[in-house]
């Protein structure tokens, strides 16, 4: 069991407001030359869009902000930065939840949106090369004008990019079926933080030559080096997909319905949320709730049509639920635009909490520790959090919570915070009894760095630093994200 060396202290995870990269006009001038005039901004407008990702809790100080066309444009960036020891941060589609796109401290951002080609395809092999900036969505849909699909998911696809996808090993709503981005990875392209260009795997499907750099970057953030092409594998469509929608009334139940659909149908998605989560929806976007009647728990299940008989069992298990009380109501979708209402109920929720700021947790824990999970963690918060609504939604197929405390209109924001980061000690500490994790799928960055010890031992914590300094010997790579 990990112990952490000391308390969370997310108050903590501020890193300090005052710029501590000084980039003076003539380090500016000789980055425009590298790049061009144009290329390298410092406007407020522009360090006000692309120095932030989605976090909204910290103040951001960046320098200038640089795009790059190319690999070899990255590199004469990297090296640049070694040159004046000027910290650099990555930014994709700034979809991120973490703060690991935050620049806080007079860095530079290095901008992926203008590497946003796709640069060849291989029927053969089944295999994309993109450029790190391509959005997920130009993905999928480049995927199925080939006949192909590229399966990772999630609400976020028409603004994030692969290459924020890889560094934080993306997950999504369709996991239980296809995995995470790491499986879909089978080439990478990176310049490491001495401006060094990595070849990892080259597209291969066997390799058994050693170490793969490969994983190591998947998931990294960003802080052994940048990530600027990537080679994807994609698969055959299904020939359709079943979306079913239940009102459950317990969290075991919930466990259950999962066990027997599973064991029986190709499930693609199970995911999961509350009727606060419901209610929230309802309200913003003006949706009619699904059934009469409220119920506690909701349940979205997607089943893939791999046979003729899908359909008729999908029904069967759904029968069998209601008769053994684990459902009290559910449809079937009966055309795509009502599998897309559904699937609206389930991935408009940040959307719609959006406006009340919420203090967002992504946390995991095995499947079969869920009802433990969401019942203690529930408890604590009803404790802690008496005068707050906590909106619970996320991907039980994969054992996958997002927590959600909307902010009161009345409260100020550092003092939300304050409380917010209180009790995350306590939520922690049942992930950390669980075995779980404290970030489940949107990466550590600023926001998870205080609390990585409640699921990482010291031992790996120090490995860790150790292999951030063969890549990145200058410390110049995402600095002071995932850890100090």
């Amino acid at each position: 069991m990990n112990t952490p060396s000391q308390p969370s202290s997310s108050t903590a995870a501020q890193a300090s407001t005052s710029a501590s990269y000084q980039v003076s006009p003539q380090h500016l001038a000789e980055l425009q030359s590298l790049l061009s005039v144009d290329r390298v901004l410092s406007d407020p407008a522009s360090l006000n869009h692309y120095g932030r990702d989605w976090t909204k809790h910290y103040e951001i100080h960046p320098s200038a902000v640089a795009f790059p066309l190319s690999t070899d444009e990255v590199v004469a960036v990297v090296k640049w930065a070694r040159k004046h020891q000027i910290g650099l941060v990555p930014s994709g589609g700034r979809t991120g939840l973490s703060g690991g796109a935050c620049a806080l401290q007079g860095e530079i951002v290095v901008s992926f949106e203008k590497m946003n080609q796709i640069l060849n395809f291989d029927a053969v092999d089944r295999c994309v090369d993109v450029q790190a900036g391509v959005v997920t969505e130009q993905l999928q849909q480049f995927a199925r004008d080939k006949g192909y699909l590229y399966p990772v998911d999630f609400a976020a696809r028409g603004s994030s990019q692969i290459g924020g996808n890889i560094a934080t090993n993306a997950g999504g709503v369709k996991v239980i079926r296809y995995g995470n981005t790491r499986e879909w990875v089978t080439g990478l392209t990176v310049v490491t933080g001495m401006g060094e260009v990595l070849q990892l795997n080259s597209g291969l499907v066997k390799n058994a030559t050693g170490l793969d750099f490969r994983h190591l970057f998947i998931g990294s953030e960003g802080i052994l080096g940048f990530i600027t092409e990537a080679k994807i594998r994609l698969t055959s469509p299904p020939q359709g997909t079943i979306v079913m929608l239940f009102a459950v009334p317990d969290l075991s139940s919930i466990m259950k319905i999962y066990q027997y659909f599973r064991d029986r149908l190709p499930l693609t998605a199970f995911e999961y949320f509350s009727d606060l989560a419901l209610s929230h929806v309802v309200n913003h976007a003006h949706l009619q709730k699904p059934f009469a009647t409220n119920s506690p728990h909701y349940v979205l299940v997607e089943i893939e049509k791999s046979n003729t008989d899908v359909e008729a069992m999908s029904l069967e298990c759904f029968e069998h639920g209601v008769g053994e009380s684990w459902i009290l109501d559910g449809a079937m979708a009966q055309s795509e635009s009502q599998a897309r209402d559904f699937w609206r109920l389930r991935e408009d929720i940040s959307e719609a909490t959006a406006p009340h700021t919420p203090f967002k947790n992504d946390v995991s824990v095995r499947i079969s520790q869920v009802p433990e999970f969401l019942t203690r963690t529930d408890a604590a918060l009803k404790q802690h959090y008496p005068d707050f609504e906590v909106v619970w939604f996320g991907h039980i197929g994969d054992g996958n919570m997002h927590i959600n405390i909307l902010k009161p209109k009345d409260l100020g924001r550092d003092e939300f915070l304050a409380r917010c980061r209180g009790v995350n000690p306590v939520i922690f500490s049942i992930i950390q009894e669980l075995g779980g994790s404290v970030s489940a799928e949107h990466g550590v960055g600023l926001v998870k760095k205080p609390d990585l010890a409640f699921t990482r031992s010291a031992a790996e914590l120090q490995l860790m630093k150790q292999i951030k300094k063969v890549f990145d010997p200058d410390g110049i790579m995402n600095p002071g994200k995932v850890f100090d």
